[in-house]
């Protein structure tokens, strides 16, 4: 190819030197097409493509970024500036704050450049566990901070086409750097895993919270359902579909307040969140990295004292299982003939049924049977007499759990909720800042009480064998996967190390 490069370039040089005829241009036209009649017949191995898409990958992500970066530092200078747009303040102090901002900066970019490894954590107690990995508690080990790290293995990711999940949660937790979602502070991989370095929040989840207390009063569910609602709409905003909101995936923070988790299944707006991106890569673009219907069921009413009994008896193991329980998925969801992000609203409907009740609707022995309850969800939603509430209570669980196109949520968001008579009295501008429902009890920072143990789950991280010689995998898809917070790298002070 390189001396056809060469001949074109001389077969120019003659032309340019005797002129532009007729004769030359047909000369030139006819060369053109033998070379590349020739390209075309030359046929590429996998492996070459591959080390050629990654290459153009990796360089038009790495200018993307440096893009992306400076884009960034100039939204923090404009926010610092707003700030100091303060009268209260004197002129020195406003350049003492600008030095500080750019020590800050300085600092930042040096941190950025470092590399990050499992070897600068140090491993405390696992704290849960899925079907790709574990997480953990972890102690950052040159400031003494605590984190929750989260480890995924590449070849379970590859193997099972969770790619594009795995890149729509490291995405959704770089944009949603508020309140409601829990933080991510650095994201990094080595050959074997991905790992997530997150916030880590003491108060444990719903689950483990509503298997304490059986039900929750209507005043307790108000609070959680408003909180989780909140969250669901924040994600909204940003053009995500969490797609698997349930109570195992809601945490609780130090005070007692909610924040949503676990995005391994939210899909978005970006071709890179939708898996059959995946198979085919060689026209990706720098941007794109930043069940069958329903049969027939006749349902037979369990006491809801013996439902409930069965489902806290099976409820922790479905949560560490690889199948999952199908409890709180919208019908919508498994007929796959299009969802948006009206099936997050059905969820929070069932959560609310499961806090009062003390079971989901739906649940049953087996997940068959639950599917068929969720697909004949008109026969099958029904509430026992036994457990009363209120009318304005089961009208808002109604209102969640009905056709995507009339639920409660679907058009305007969280201001549908605010007129719903069952939210009466919700402080919805301050409700985070109010003393939540059920207060947490934390005793350090590192305090796993609200956790469950995992005896059988080594400490150390797991890493599976490196690939042979003459294998390859294909874990460059995970690049620009990186990600390192600007407060995570500047923040100061070191609380007591364990």
């Amino acid at each position: 190819m390189n001396i056809n490069c060469h001949r074109t370039k001389e077969m120019f040089l003659s032309i340019s030197a005797t002129g532009w005829t007729n004769q030359s241009i047909t000369k030139l036209r006819k060369k053109t097409k033998t070379m590349a009649a020739a390209e075309s017949s030359i046929r590429f191995s996998d492996h070459t493509i591959d080390k050629a898409t990654k290459a153009k990958v990796t360089l038009e992500n790495y200018y993307s970024n440096l893009k992306t970066q400076h884009c960034e530092r100039v939204q923090r200078l404009a926010k610092l500036e707003a700030s100091l747009k303060d009268d209260s303040l004197s002129t020195s102090q406003k350049q003492e704050k600008r030095l500080q901002h750019a020590q800050k900066e300085t600092e930042f970019l040096r941190l950025k450049r470092s590399r990050l490894g499992v070897e600068d954590f140090e491993a405390l107690k696992v704290i849960g566990r899925g079907a790709f990995g574990e997480v953990r508690l972890v102690q950052k080990k040159d400031t003494g901070h605590v984190y929750a790290m989260k480890v995924l293995r590449k070849a379970d990711m590859l193997e099972k086409e969770q790619v594009a999940h795995v890149r729509a949660e490291r995405d959704i937790l770089v944009e949603a750097d508020h309140q409601w979602v829990v933080k991510m502070y650095y994201s990094f991989q080595d050959p074997v895993n991905l790992y997530l370095i997150m916030e880590f929040l003491p108060g444990g989840d719903m689950m483990t919270l509503l298997m304490k207390k059986d039900t929750l009063s209507e005043e307790f569910t108000q609070f959680y359902i408003g909180e989780t609602a909140l969250a669901i709409d924040s994600i909204h905003k940003l053009g995500f579909i969490h797609r698997d909101i349930k109570p195992d995936n809601l945490l609780l923070d130090a005070r007692g307040h909610l924040k949503l988790s676990d995005f391994g299944l939210c899909t978005g707006l970006k071709k890179s969140h939708r898996t059959d991106f995946y198979r085919d890569l060689s026209q990706a673009k720098p941007s794109d990295f930043i069940g069958t219907g329903a049969s027939s069921f006749i349902f037979s009413p369990m006491d809801s004292k013996r439902r409930a009994e069965s489902w806290k008896r099976n409820r922790r193991a479905l949560a560490y299982s690889t199948v999952g329980t199908p409890d709180y998925i919208a019908p919508e969801v498994f007929l796959q003939t299009g969802y948006g992000p009206a099936c997050d609203w059905w969820s929070l409907g069932v959560i609310m049924y499961e806090m009062l009740m003390g079971y989901p609707p739906f649940c049953s022995d087996n997940p068959q049977d639950t599917y068929r309850k969720v697909m004949n969800w008109r026969e099958t939603l029904i509430f026992p007499p036994e457990t009363p509430i209120s009318e304005e209570a089961r009208e808002t669980i109604v209102r969640f759990c009905c056709e995507a196109e009339r639920r409660m949520g679907s058009s305007r968001g969280i201001e549908e909720l605010k007129c719903v008579p069952f939210f009466r009295g919700v402080d919805w501008e301050h409700i985070r800042e109010r003393p939540a429902a059920i207060p947490v009890e934390v005793q350090s920072i590192d305090d796993t009480s609200n956790f469950d143990d995992f005896p059988d789950v080594t400490l150390e991280i797991p890493s599976a064998p490196l690939p042979q010689d003459g294998e390859i995998l294909k874990d460059w898809v995970f690049i620009n996967y990186t990600f390192k917070r600007f407060e995570g790298l500047t923040q100061r002070g070191t609380p007591t190390k364990k």
